[in-house]
């Protein structure tokens, strides 16, 4: 066509162009905003949000969405999110002439729980998305620039779905879970208080000191 030739890394890099215009256009759809009040959609109006990095992009955007959107996030509500880990890995998707890498796959992980009373845990997922960028050698800040672009929009995509997951919960299921959690906790410390006095029961009595007849 018109004499053009695209190669598979340029094919791969229109792919993932039109995916994050597909993906805006989702998101303003759905009113999923980082900034601003958008128009999500939450059974749950209270919850506890933390991390392992409680300064990190990750949690900071995750309280922003919730309180532009009517939840409130504070130390102590009933039930708490805790975004438990976070991952990334890349690795060379295709090689240029002399075995040099061209092109990279960034995959980006969140695994998060959601707990209740007495920190046990009632739920919780892994989220992971990932997608392409290339790597120019005769342009390295050029491909850090398109990697940490790559990256926002990741974080944007799990956040995404993770706010999709909690809109999916309601206050009435966490109370079951809750009720299931505590019970399970009652049944296993019962299940370790008769081990324990089977063990003790099982130990022989010490003997008294024999006594030896006086001369």
């Amino acid at each position: 066509m018109c004499g053009a030739v695209i190669r598979q890394g340029d094919m791969r890099m229109m792919k993932r162009n039109l995916l994050v215009i597909g993906l805006a256009g989702l998101l303003s759809a759905c009113g999923f905003q980082l900034r601003g009040t958008g128009d999500m959609q939450f059974a749950l109006k209270e919850l506890d949000v933390s991390a392992r990095d409680a300064y990190g992009n990750t949690v900071q955007q995750v309280r922003e969405v919730l309180e532009n959107n009517d939840v409130r996030v504070y130390s102590g509500a009933p039930y708490k999110l805790v975004i438990a880990r976070e991952t990334e890995n890349r690795r060379g998707a295709s090689y240029s002439s002399g075995a040099r890498t061209a092109e990279y796959e960034l995959t980006m992980g969140l695994e998060y729980e959601i707990r209740g009373t007495q920190n046990l845990l009632l739920t919780g997922n892994k989220i992971e998305v990932q997608n392409y960028y290339q790597q120019d050698d005769n342009n390295l800040a050029g491909s850090d620039q398109e990697a940490a672009q790559l990256r926002g929009e990741l974080r944007r995509e799990m956040i995404q779905q993770l706010m999709f997951s909690l809109q999916q919960i309601t206050p009435e299921r966490l109370d079951q879970l809750q009720q299931t959690a505590e019970a399970r906790a009652r049944a296993e410390a019962e299940a370790l208080e008769a081990e324990r006095r089977a063990r003790e029961s099982q130990v022989a009595p010490q003997q008294s000191p024999i006594e030896l007849p006086s001369r």
